[in-house]
């Protein structure tokens, strides 16, 4: 069942919520409900309630150590033409 909600908002914000959902070809009403579930949707999290951003600031930062002026793309592109069979292309 649904029930009544009043807000309020600012007006010129008001006037863009009504062009935009005359663009989308939705209500106010049903960008707010989108809204609200979204909002209150349970954030999918990692091993240890970590979300997914908290995880990668985690991760251990690389050990590699390249020299100044080293071309990473470069040298990938050589290994591939080698495999491949086409470095005479390079």
């Amino acid at each position: 069942m649904k029930k009544r909600l009043n807000i309020t908002i600012e007006e010129n914000l008001l006037d863009k919520i009504k062009t935009y959902a005359d663009q989308n070809d939705k209500s106010i009403s049903s960008l707010v409900e989108e809204h609200f579930e979204a909002l209150i949707k349970p954030k999918p999290k990692l091993k240890n309630g970590m979300s997914l951003v908290e995880y990668m600031k985690s991760l251990p930062k690389s050990k590699v150590d390249y020299p100044e002026g080293y071309n990473y793309k470069e040298e990938i592109y050589k290994e591939r033409a080698k495999k491949y069979g086409f470095e005479d292309l390079l």
